[in-house]
């Protein structure tokens, strides 16, 4: 019965007892398995045999992973290198915002400065005309307090001395040196001292002093006494 085909027999042991039938079965499914394996890569099936931890190698896979790996190291260096280039691009230019803030500022302190001098030579140019304007007029005003002290300052000159005084106060021009004033040698010219003691004091007045804000245009022309 070995020629026969056993799938025609269902009664022949071999087919009917599992004992018979397991082992034999299985042992030929595993050869069969092995034959095929060994047709698809019999380098690859004998070395797996010889080392269960063998890989199996594809060169272009391996070239291909290759490739992306050096790629992707290009890429990582060329990142590096923009940060490095930005970086030092920020520093440049944090650097020229610094140069320019710093030029900006001297300029704005050179243009203040420039300003408050130019400010403060008009306020003395006006200062100054006002004075030799003023210093013109002091001998019309001495006339007038002349003329007032004898009774002879009335009628229309009495109206043009009001006018006269009101400009020189408008150009803010002041009187100074009046009996009893303690005495200034700044600003009070001494012709005569009959004071006795340490104090002084303004006591006649020949001429009235006039200054222009800090200015003293002339000094007072008094005579020193002693305080009352």
């Amino acid at each position: 019965m070995t020629d026969r085909d056993l799938s025609q027999d269902p009664g022949a042991p071999e087919v009917t007892d599992p004992e018979a039938t397991s082992a034999e079965a299985a042992e030929a499914a595993e050869a069969e398995a092995e034959r095929a394996a060994g047709a698809e890569d019999p380098a690859g099936a004998g070395a797996a045999e010889d080392n269960p931890g063998f890989t199996v190698s594809d060169p272009e896979a391996d070239a291909a992973v290759n490739e992306t790996l050096g790629e992707a190291d290009e890429a990582a260096a060329a990142d590096a290198g923009a940060d490095a280039a930005v970086a030092d691009n920020q520093d440049s230019l944090e650097t020229q915002l610094a140069e320019r803030t710093e030029d900006l500022q001297r300029v704005t302190a050179e243009y203040t400065n420039y300003r408050r001098r130019v400010e403060r030579d008009r306020v003395a140019t006006i200062d100054g005309a006002k004075a030799d304007v003023a210093a013109q007029l002091l001998p019309i005003l001495d006339d007038l307090d002349l003329a007032e002290s004898h009774g002879d300052l009335t009628g229309p000159l009495k109206a043009t001395a009001d006018k006269l005084q009101a400009v020189m106060r408008s150009m803010k021009v002041e009187a100074f040196g009046a009996e009893g004033d303690e005495f200034n040698p700044d600003h009070h010219e001494a012709v005569q001292d009959m004071s006795s003691g340490d104090d002084k004091v303004v006591g006649t007045v020949l001429r009235k002093g006039y200054r222009l804000g800090d200015r003293v245009l002339r000094n007072a022309m008094i005579v020193i006494e002693d305080p009352a």
